[in-house]
């Protein structure tokens, strides 16, 4: 609520700015980052519209991913449309059937006759959010990738090497039991977002498909293959932790339980999004935090192949003027450039962008000075993506990552075993994808 207050104010204070220099054109730009984000999203705005005098970016708090995205597609029915909305990458997928809605962002560029390089852009970020053609649909602005943190002290209380991060889920099985039996903690490992850290950024990083049709990326007719017996393995032995109190679940979504039963040390493993850094070291104050890569299953051939990114982008909404659609143009252009990218990223743990912002934080001495800030960045660029690990764009997803926390759970109670639990999401979702594709056909 204090947020909103915050950037009530600063919108009232932006607009005033915009009346009292009527030369500027005003651009709308709705977004889904609360509290400290926040911050620093109307702060980006704040410094763009200091750089120049041309446009007045008014950012706009719109609640979460699926408020911001659902919002401005009403508001786009309704005529009253921002020029910008930032929506998280399983919304991909509907903004692409959303015909004559989006000006995509390959389009906008040439259109204003902007200085625009997308090979710039890191390819395991821009591959998401491009057409068959290759052609940049949407802006990469807040892309992350879940990673592993741990509990340096809670490591060394019980014997292990605080150092050393577990690299395959045998090794996280091995440490969690150690730091149990030891009492240095009396849990091993949690996690956030069971759906995008344990099944799909889990499926890509064995280089295991999540759908035909290369993930959803050539074309509608796709369906969900996450029933496979690797993904079927994994649940398998999450279940059982979980039963052993090796594992500790923390909700369905984003896991709101699993932070606090890190920072608590209660768990001395957690893995979440690269995003999260800042949070981590915000609130993890009693110990010191390692950084790691996701665990893999090393007799999986392939593993580890690359994790997918989560985050958003920023589309570009039909319907702005001449005008207006140039200082989108110019916001991107210096959403992207180097110092702010590079700022962006060191700021809040969020990828670079481009390899620019990733070069300029390197030459600045960021990752020398903060040990595990690449990580994410490292895993991203394992190795080149495969159709399996490109990343996933199906219809009707935000609903799908409902059902495979429903499965999940239904898994944890025992009303399901793990082949029951997967095949349920396949069917589920399926049908899901189905309807999307009779309503966008």
């Amino acid at each position: 609520m204090k947020f909103r207050h915050f950037a009530a104010a600063s919108a009232v204070s932006v607009l005033a700015l915009s009346s009292a220099a009527t030369a500027q054109t005003q651009i709308d730009w709705w977004h889904a980052m609360g509290g400290e984000l926040g911050e620093k999203t109307e702060a980006l705005a704040t410094a763009f519209n200091a750089s120049q005098s041309d446009y007045v970016v008014v950012p706009s708090y719109r609640g979460s991913y699926t408020e911001t995205m659902t919002g401005a597609i009403a508001a786009f029915r309704a005529g009253e449309q921002p020029n910008i909305v930032q929506v998280f990458e399983v919304g991909t997928g509907t903004m692409m059937a959303a015909q004559g809605a989006i000006v995509p962002v390959y389009e906008l560029m040439a259109s204003t006759g902007a200085d625009f390089d997308p090979t710039a852009f890191l390819p395991a970020v821009v591959g998401y959010y491009t057409d068959p053609n290759g052609n940049m649909l949407s802006m990469p602005f807040n892309s992350s990738t879940p990673i592993l943190y741990y509990n340096k002290d809670v490591f060394e209380a019980a014997g292990l090497d605080p150092e050393q991060p577990p690299r395959t889920w045998a090794e996280v099985e091995e440490f969690s039991r150690q730091i149990m039996s030891s009492g240095a903690a009396p849990c091993g490992f949690t996690t956030g977002w069971v759906s995008w850290a344990q099944l799909e950024n889990f499926s890509a990083w064995h280089n295991q498909p999540i759908g035909t049709l290369s993930n959803g990326f050539g074309g509608l007719e796709t369906e969900l293959t996450v029933n496979g017996p690797v993904q079927v393995r994994h649940w398998e032995n999450l279940a059982r932790w979980q039963a052993e109190g090796v594992f500790r679940y923390g909700g369905p979504g984003g896991g709101n339980d699993a932070p606090p039963a890190f920072y608590a040390q209660q768990c001395a493993i957690y893995m979440n999004s690269s995003a999260s850094r800042a949070g981590v070291l915000n609130n993890a104050t009693e110990f010191e935090v390692g950084f790691g890569m996701l665990p893999y299953y090393d007799d999986v051939e392939g593993a580890p192949q690359n994790s997918i990114i989560g985050g958003a982008t920023l589309w570009v909404l039909a319907g702005g003027t001449p005008e207006e659609e140039a200082g989108v143009a110019a916001f991107f252009n210096f959403l992207s450039s180097p110092d702010v990218q590079a700022q962006w990223h060191q700021d809040t743990g969020y990828l670079p962008i481009t390899q620019a912002a990733y070069e300029l934080s390197e030459a600045q001495g960021y990752y020398a000075a903060n040990p595990g800030a690449d990580v994410s960045i490292n895993q991203m660029n394992m190795n080149p993506p495969t159709d399996n690990s490109r990343g996933l764009r199906f219809g009707n997803y935000v609903q799908i990552r409902t059902v495979i926390d429903e499965e999940f759970e239904r898994l944890l109670s025992g009303a399901v075993d793990a082949q029951g639990a997967l095949d349920a999401v396949v069917e589920r979702g399926n049908a899901l994808i189905r309807d999307f594709e009779d309503a966008n056909g």
